[in-house]
């Protein structure tokens, strides 16, 4: 077979597996076994493939259409122009954390001086490590409760040359975290428990202590709403991506603990997707 038929094979068989854009994961997957960046398939297509580099192709495409994540397959994914190494220690980056990290740089550069940072739930470390590389300024400390994520956020940030720039702890919210900071940033899990049934093949690999917040999935959130003030600087800010349909109540429950200048924002879908609020 041709580079162009099993492109076309392996897109109609990810169709009828219900993966979602079949062809694009065709070409990643394709790309990836035969050792050439995406763009370079575009010129072998009436190249006709060897067994050999069939073989690795189809175990590939087995997992791919049994809903194991392209990311996972990859090995690494795309965030804020880094690449990151991506497995099943940690949550698969979405691309409105990216908008978050962006939102991030904004407000951190209207700020004076250098800034302290803290992520909250870093996973893979992409929110850390991608404001440590855009800002390098900053004092950038990010948390885990997951002895496997943070493995793999140390690995990131090797990988990255940023291992002096990180400090990384383990810690249940801000259970023994020492220091205050400027910004406080989370993406911490906010999907409700009851919402399971509803969630992609995909989705259900990554770990659920990074996906399930609670039975009204914001209660993790919540409890780092009432553990950040003694942490922030005077006038710092606490930043929050959140589920669809929680901005309203979390929004009022900032005010209730006495944060001020609440925003709510919105992703380029238009979901109110993220809270900013400043203490003190």
């Amino acid at each position: 077979m041709t580079v162009l038929e099993v492109l076309q094979s392996t897109a109609a068989y990810f169709k009828k597996r219900s993966v979602g854009s079949p062809r694009l994961n065709a070409e990643h997957l394709l790309a990836h076994s035969l050792g050439r960046k995406r763009i370079e398939i575009y010129l072998e297509f009436e190249r006709v493939l060897e067994e050999a580099e069939l073989a690795p192709l189809r175990e590939l495409v087995r997992r791919r259409g049994q809903g194991e994540p392209l990311q996972h397959l990859l090995g690494t994914v795309e965030f804020c122009g880094l690449t990151f190494l991506c497995d099943k220690r940690a949550l698969v980056p979405r691309p409105e954390t990216e908008e978050l990290v962006e939102l991030l740089i904004a407000e951190c550069r209207l700020l004076n001086g250098g800034w302290r940072i803290l992520d909250v739930g870093t996973g893979s470390g992409v929110i850390a490590l991608s404001l440590a590389s855009k800002l390098p300024q900053a004092e950038v400390h990010a948390l885990d409760v997951s002895q496997e994520a943070l493995a793999l956020a140390r690995e990131n940030a090797a990988r990255l040359s940023l291992t002096g720039r990180v400090q990384f702890l383990q810690s249940d919210l801000m259970l023994y975290v020492n220091h205050v900071y400027d910004v406080i940033v989370a993406n911490l899990p906010y999907v409700p428990a009851a919402d399971r049934a509803t969630l992609s093949r995909e989705v259900l690999h990554d770990p659920e202590t990074a996906l399930f917040g609670g039975e009204t999935g914001d209660e993790t959130i919540r409890r780092l709403i009432v553990a950040a003030p003694p942490h922030l600087t005077p006038g710092g800010f606490l930043a929050l991506e959140i589920g669809i349909g929680q901005a309203e109540a979390l929004a009022a429950f900032l005010a209730e603990q006495n944060y001020h200048d609440i925003s709510q924002r919105q992703d380029y879908a238009g979901v109110t997707r993220f809270l900013l609020a400043r203490y003190g």
